[in-house]
């Protein structure tokens, strides 16, 4: 089928560019493009909706949420006493 394309200029001179490197004609890259645009569109709107699935998001046994600010102050501590012990 004979048809009519307008082109953006940066558009043409990448498809350009592409059908040189690939040693193809203008018409062979345009529509080789086309098809895969095509194709990825369809893919698209077949691929299934994401669900995301709640769950119950606590603490595990043992651990305080009140004490969360001492157990990082702790866990400063440690790391700063390694930190001097392998300067020395």
């Amino acid at each position: 089928m004979r048809t009519t394309v307008t082109l953006e200029p940066d558009v043409a001179v990448k498809v350009q560019a592409l059908a040189h490197r690939r040693g193809a004609s203008f018409k062979a890259t345009l529509n080789d493009l086309l098809r895969r645009g095509l194709g990825a569109q369809q893919r698209a709107e077949r691929a299934p909706a994401f669900v995301v699935r709640p769950h119950h998001g606590g603490f595990r046994p043992g651990v305080d949420p009140t004490r969360l600010n001492q157990l990082i102050d702790d866990l400063e501590i440690e790391d700063f006493v390694d930190e001097a012990a392998r300067s020395k």
